[in-house]
């Protein structure tokens, strides 16, 4: 039976080039991914997928179900495909998105035999303001058994940890004067933005090795010879786990506070986008997917071992509430970093394109073993039981 699913994967695997080519072509910022929504949900349709579009009040979100009526567990593959300002598809999203459908199309093929349901979201926005963050909220995950996403890389890694992240806004509000003729006249708002930066390029000294910190100016005024009285600074505050990043969050708003007080101004703090919570990687459904890479021809000693989890996913959220992974495959050759135009060129590649081919396979030979192997289901349950309990 795993073969037949290989096999259907390779039967539509020009549909998949065609649908990756074409989101990749065609790249689009969060929430306004209109033209991938419409060519992966078309596509799911053909294989008799039930489709809600819209999923909760998100434009570019989508749910897709194949149910075989039958009793057995569910499976969730998640698909992106949000762009990169200037840069497009410099993630990869074009494969990810299509990684999704493509392994769920497959396994839809089989489930009648085995039971159980497989079902495939489309998550818009995971750059910023991540879709499913408000799916997770809103317990869209909840009823799945796994959930699986693949993301393209310069090479195989294992799923392991992310950063949990808060994107945390200032805005300063201060008094304008003539910067020369009447300074006194004025209240600086750029220095209280100045005075934050400062503040926490001394906190930074005593926060958590594995904690980062790193803001921008978006506003600073519009003339030199003009008191600003209105500047934004803007921080992604960083950390391995959720606790420690509200804690640092609360250190970096008094940092702004006295920034506030120091220079008489006033300030106004809001969260810009979307919180994410840290990655945790189930380790039974991580050695599961790995092993189908093997089967399909990766030399074990390929996969590395898992990133040091310095960047944020969307995908954290998500494996707060139901057993996941965020393995990486491999696209290019070469070492090669991502959100930059050489990435978005592997990502349109043919080996890019053949890294997406064998992500979806190993998710859909995953999700099979899943399927047919209650003693591994349960030894994946088991373990997410015990993570929630020591997070």
């Amino acid at each position: 039976m795993k073969q037949y699913i290989i096999d259907q994967i390779e039967l539509y695997k020009e549909d998949f080039y065609r649908i990756s080519k074409y989101i990749g072509e065609n790249p689009e910022l969060g929430h306004e991914e209109f033209l991938a929504c419409t060519v992966l949900t078309e596509e799911l349709k053909k294989h008799d997928f039930a489709l809600e579009v819209g999923t909760c009040g998100l434009a570019t979100a989508f749910t897709a179900t194949f149910d075989s009526g039958k009793p057995g567990p569910v499976i969730g593959f998640m698909s992106e495909y949000d762009a990169l300002p200037d840069v497009g598809h410099a993630c990869g999203h074009n494969l990810i998105g299509t990684m999704g459908i493509a392994a769920g199309i497959a396994l839809s093929k089989v489930i009648q035999e085995t039971g159980g349901k497989v079902m495939v979201f489309g998550t818009p926005a995971e750059e910023t303001r991540g879709g499913k963050v408000t799916m997770a909220e809103a317990g869209i995950f909840d009823a799945l058994d796994v959930a699986m996403m693949v993301h393209p890389s310069d090479n195989y890694i294992k799923s392991g940890a992310s950063l949990a992240m808060d994107a945390i806004q200032f805005e300063f509000f201060g008094k304008s004067a003539h910067a020369a003729a009447s300074p006194h006249a004025g209240i600086n708002a750029l220095d209280a933005v100045i005075q934050t930066f400062n503040s926490i390029n001394a906190l930074r000294q005593h926060i958590k090795p594995d904690a980062r910190i790193h803001g921008i100016i978006p506003e600073g005024g519009k003339a030199a010879n003009v008191v600003p009285d209105y500047a934004v600074a803007q921080f992604y505050v960083r950390a391995a786990k959720r606790d420690y990043v509200n804690e640092l969050v609360e250190k970096v708003k008094k940092c702004a506070e006295g920034a506030a007080l120091q220079t008489g101004s006033t300030m106004k703090w809001s969260f810009y986008e979307f919180s994410y919570d840290d990655m945790i990687t189930n380790n039974e459904l991580s050695e599961a997917f790995n092993k189908e890479l093997v089967s399909l021809g990766i030399n074990e000693e390929q996969i590395v071992v898992e990133r040091d989890g310095s960047g944020s996913l969307d995908m954290g959220n998500v494996s707060q509430v139901v057993p996941a992974i965020h393995p990486y495959i491999k696209i290019v050759d070469v070492p090669t970093v991502a959100h930059t135009h050489e990435f978005r060129e592997a990502a349109m590649s043919e080996q890019g394109r053949e890294g997406m081919i064998l992500g979806a396979k190993a998710m859909a030979l995953t999700a099979y073993e899943i399927l047919t192997n209650p003693e591994l289901l349960a030894k994946i349950k088991e373990e997410f039981a015990s993570q929630k309990v020591f997070a």
